[in-house]
């Protein structure tokens, strides 16, 4: 006698083939994107492998004195260096202050959006960094410019003003350095043009001169 399987599991048999077709083409469209993924990873790496880390400790020593002088700290950018800035002030603001017990004096000029539109409006957009600056700046305190490119004309006219009236003055640039590099006392720069790599080496940096206060023994 011959017996015949039920329909249900031929049917649930075809819906695991189809299942395992359908996987099998899910980790085909997968490989690319892993690939890219190992690649940007790669690329990453070797940016960060090449950070001047004498640089960086030579920064964190002009943060030192700086604080240790109870001047201010300036942290301009534009964009996603912007918003690294802000982070920035937050970490040492906070973090490294709480830390230390003695308290970082330090602001980005970007923070306040009313006061930088109408500095874009009445005067123009190059100002809206310098003008803020005039406000609050004393000789010996410190500004730190960070650009991809380096040539952004808001950031380069503030480091310049800061540098004729006896501001220390530091910037993290991109590859292609800019003029950021020529007017800034010291530059730390990464070596690569992609805005993504450079920005999240321009973090870390960041990152390194907070945690140097928070558990690097820079204090």
């Amino acid at each position: 006698m011959i017996h015949q399987r039920p329909r249900a599991i031929l049917r649930n048999e075809g819906h695991t083939d189809r299942r395992a077709e359908d996987t099998d083409t899910a980790r085909e469209k997968i490989r690319p994107m892993q690939a890219w993924l190992n690649q940007y990873i790669d690329a990453q790496r070797k940016v960060y492998d090449a950070i001047p880390l004498a640089e960086v400790e030579r920064l964190i020593g002009t943060v030192k004195d700086v604080w240790a002088a109870d001047g201010h700290i300036f942290g301009v950018g534009n964009g996603g260096n912007m918003a690294s800035m802000s982070h920035f002030a937050t970490d040492l603001g906070k973090g490294a202050s709480d830390k230390t017990g003695k308290r970082f004096r330090i602001i980005t000029l970007a923070d306040n959006t009313a006061w930088l539109t109408a500095i874009g409006n009445d005067y123009h957009y190059d100002d809206v960094f310098l003008r803020p600056l005039q406000n609050y700046a004393r000789p010996g305190d410190l500004i730190i410019a960070s650009s991809v490119s380096g040539n952004s004309p808001n950031l380069v006219k503030a480091v310049e003003w800061a540098a004729a009236n006896g501001l220390r003055t530091a910037s993290l640039v991109g590859a292609k350095r800019g003029r950021l590099a020529e007017v800034s006392a010291q530059t730390i720069v990464i070596d690569d043009t992609h805005y993504g790599r450079v920005e999240d080496a321009q973090m870390t940096i960041l990152h390194m001169i907070c945690y140097a206060f928070m558990e690097g023994g820079a204090a």
